[in-house]
């Protein structure tokens, strides 16, 4: 289900019944479409997502961690300037459409009222968060500004006048169905077609609200009653996550018709955070990472291209032996050749003397064209010993790149000021700004890996990238504690924090090290484990790229509800 009207309805109730009269006690943007305003009401904490992120754009309380910049952006402070420690009057709708208005007052610079107003818009796209003062309607700032070239009906930028988003002539459903409703269900028996008109004559009703709206039509009873029943759901919510047979997951207000099966969530902000926990996450991480993950494609393909290069030189030396032997054979019958022939036929004495054809170039003598042979063999030869440490070298790029690329692609966006380092440490990425800041800073700290709790309370560590797999594997661990590694495929560096675990937290700290690997889609996947002592890191070795010797090896499947149950 999209975040649509209907949908929209029931989270500003909720909303209110948690936020109401609370005050604004922090301001934060992580991420450049998403405001965090953490709200202080009823003694507890409540950190209000607003999104604008043109695929996941939503308004919730999360729960789900989020990281700062290191600078906050305009936006950020304008947010601070003007909301700081206001208080939330009231979270409202503009009708049923997918626009939401949080009404605040608070004090300006004289210490006067002011009332304010943070409208998110929710229109894929085109979603924004907008700052508006409630007495002039002017716009204070907005988090994507939005001129003139681009909407010449609407200006969101500071100082224009805030317009509404055009109006839709459609009805809003919670005030009622259309005096027509019965004749348009008997005008429309199916309830594909039915479905689409309804989105034609109400506002705000995605496309699977519809076509549970009508599937609730056709059941017997009154067509008011059963249209007043179902949009009654939305008031008093029974927050549901939908997952199909083949096993796409959505999200409803409450139960829609399905043939999948369904679960129950205590709230829709808890709805919303199990469902876009890890498809925000991979959004965000796209986008603070696009730097990184050009840098790194950019690599693997170089060198990728490189190794197909090397080893078609490598094939060609394997005809090393058949220069030397034109060679030899063009220098013992050098009276039978002539100046000036492109070709000759003579007898092989390695092969019983059967005929060889030898290519010659008309413009070198005889003895030239052997010599040129004698060339050819000689370089070929001292070729094969550079390609091959060429190829184990590119190899071992490949390697490491396709590994980075992994780690990129299972990470936190959290975990990527680790991978920037590393890749600035290697000289791969160049960052000026970063530069400048390095001589006036510290040399910055490798953040700590995430830690785990076995079912028997013994710890387990987990890197999350390779600055901090080396730390952890060759720095903190114990010698005596347990190593683990999914076999033959990137992935983390665990650590059990015990001499002699149990089976079991061998099994599930190989839980983990599968999970967070490349083999997390997958089942049966072997893991390695040995003490940290037999850990070595070769001379010159790429980070995180380490060898042992006397590995056990178990089988896991990847089970997500394991993770999160033995995460600290």
């Amino acid at each position: 289900m999209s975040f649509d009207g209907s949908f929209t309805h029931a989270m500003v109730q909720e909303l209110n019944q948690s936020l109401a009269t609370g005050r604004v006690s922090k301001i934060n943007q992580p991420y450049a479409n998403e405001v965090v305003l953490t709200i202080r009401a009823n003694s507890h904490n409540y950190p209000i997502l607003l999104s604008a992120n043109p695929t996941y754009a939503r308004i919730q309380v999360t729960q789900i961690p989020y990281v700062n910049p290191p600078v906050p952006t305009n936006f950020t402070m304008i947010l601070r300037k003007y909301l700081q420690g206001a208080i939330l009057k009231e979270v409202t709708q503009s009708a049923n459409d997918r626009v939401v208005h949080l009404h605040f007052t608070s004090r300006n610079e004289l210490g006067d009222q002011q009332e304010l107003l943070l409208i998110i818009e929710i229109m894929a796209r085109h979603s924004n968060v907008i700052l508006v003062d409630s007495a002039t309607d002017k716009i204070l700032d907005a988090i994507k500004h939005v001129g003139s070239d681009q909407n010449r009906y609407r200006l969101l930028l500071p100082g224009a006048q805030y317009i509404t988003p055009p109006k839709q002539d459609l009805d809003d459903p919670f005030q009622g169905p259309r005096p027509d409703l019965a004749q348009t269900i008997r005008d429309f028996p199916n309830e594909d077609v039915l479905a689409t008109t309804l989105q034609h004559q109400y506002q705000g009703l995605g496309k699977d609200t519809a076509a549970a709206l009508a599937a609730a039509l056709h059941e017997s009873g009154s067509a008011e009653d059963l249209f007043t029943k179902f949009f009654a759901g939305f008031n008093q919510p029974t927050p549901t996550l939908e997952i199909s047979p083949k096993h796409k997951t959505s999200f409803t207000a409450f139960p829609y018709p399905t043939d999948g099966t369904q679960e129950s969530a205590e709230t829709l902000s808890a709805l919303l955070d199990h469902y876009y926990q890890d498809k925000a996450e991979r959004d965000r991480v796209q986008q603070q990472g696009s730097v990184l993950i050009r840098v790194v494609r950019n690599e693997l393909k170089k060198n990728r291209t490189k190794l197909k290069k090397l080893q078609r030189t490598l094939a060609e030396t394997e005809n090393a032996d058949e220069y030397r032997i034109k060679g030899e054979v063009l220098t013992t019958y050098l009276h039978q050749v002539n100046r000036g022939d492109t070709e000759v036929s003579l007898p092989n004495f390695y092969d019983n003397n059967a005929s060889i054809k030898i290519a010659l170039s008309n413009q070198l003598s005889p003895n030239q064209n052997a010599q040129k042979y004698f060339k050819r063999y000689q370089k070929a030869k001292n070729a094969v010993i550079y390609v091959n440490e060429q190829l184990k070298i590119t190899q071992a790029d490949v390697d490491y790149f396709s590994n980075i690329m992994a780690q990129i692609e299972l990470a936190a966006p959290k975990d990527l000021v680790d991978i920037r380092l590393e890749l600035q440490q290697g000289g791969y990425l160049r960052d000026h700004d970063h530069q400048k800041k390095a001589k006036k800073q510290k040399r910055q700290k490798v953040s700590k890996p995430d830690q785990f709790t076995a079912t028997d309370g013994t710890k387990i560590s987990v890197g999350k990238n390779n600055l901090q797999n080396d730390q952890l594997s060759l720095h903190t661990a114990k010698r005596t504690d347990i190593w683990l590694h999914v076999k033959d495929m990137p992935g983390s560096h665990v650590i059990v924090h015990d001499e002699d675990p149990s089976e079991a937290t061998i099994l599930e700290a190989a839980q983990l090290a599968a999970y967070f690997s490349k083999g997390r889609e997958s089942s049966n996947v072997p893991v390695d484990y040995v003490p940290v002592k037999r850990l070595r890191k070769p001379n010159g070795a790429k980070p995180g790229f380490v060898i042992f010797t006397g590995q056990r090896t178990v089988y896991v499947t990847p089970d997500s509800d394991l993770v999160e149950r033995l995460q600290n």
